[in-house]
């Protein structure tokens, strides 16, 4: 697979290395021709500008600060699956600065990218070394949650359905949520039941917009699904 990376920072070098570690072909984007030629040369890649790495990739990792986000994401082709890996943290109180960046990602990159949320809930030296096992959540289009699933299973980790791109604020808010609490001395890891724990007396029934209750049998909120079973999609 041909992935473009935008930037060419912490988080699109670690995850760039493991990618090419994987066999896929990598393009770093950015700004600085220097930049991007070093952060190539220690991966393993090749460089090239913003435009040029978006033109790149068949998948495009969207890496830059949150605030320029937007705006770069305006450099993708139509037919690109685009992953956005990026957090608007206000450093000060671990709150969001901008709500739904995905959401936003997506009307500019244009109805012909298909975005999904991933892999912004772990820092760069997570992924230099990603735990074997960790679930990296995923929201976005279901055209690109399969080929980003593919790209998480090369990490060595477990892609976890979390729903379409409208959900992607909800994973953007627990990033800045798990953050300021890592950072206050706190360990998310504890706070979750097990799966089989995790329902009260009334088990909640995802609903669809026109109010007709969505059959848990199919679909990725589907009881019993675990996404590290299933065929890589290629």
């Amino acid at each position: 697979m041909k992935i473009g990376t935008l930037g060419n920072g912490l988080m699109a070098e670690a995850l760039a290395g493991q990618w090419v570690k994987a066999g896929h072909d990598v393009m770093i984007g950015g700004r600085t021709a220097e930049r991007a030629a070093e952060v190539a040369e220690r991966v393993g890649a090749v460089a090239g500008s913003l435009e040029e790495a978006a033109a790149y990739g068949e998948v495009v990792l969207l890496a830059v600060p949150a605030e320029v986000a937007v705006a770069v994401a305006g450099v993708v082709p139509d037919a690109r699956i685009l992953i956005d890996c990026t957090n608007a943290l206000d450093h000060r109180d671990f709150t969001l600065t901008q709500d739904s960046v995905a959401e936003a990602v997506s009307v500019a990159a244009g109805p012909g990218v298909s975005v999904v949320k991933a892999f912004n809930l772990a820092a760069d030296t997570v992924w230099r070394n990603p735990p074997r096992g960790l679930g990296v959540p995923l929201c976005g289009d279901p055209v690109a949650v399969p080929v980003a699933s593919e790209l998480v299973r090369d990490l060595g980790c477990v892609p976890v359905l979390a729903g379409g791109l409208v959900r992607a604020k909800l994973l953007e808010a627990t990033a800045a949520l798990a953050i300021g609490i890592w950072v206050g001395g706190g360990d998310v890891r504890g706070m979750f039941p097990a799966v089989a724990d995790a329902f009260g007396t009334v088990r909640p029934q995802p609903m669809e917009a026109a109010g007709e209750p969505v059959n848990l049998s199919d679909g990725p909120f589907a009881p019993g699904i675990h996404t590290a079973n299933r065929p890589s999609q290629g």
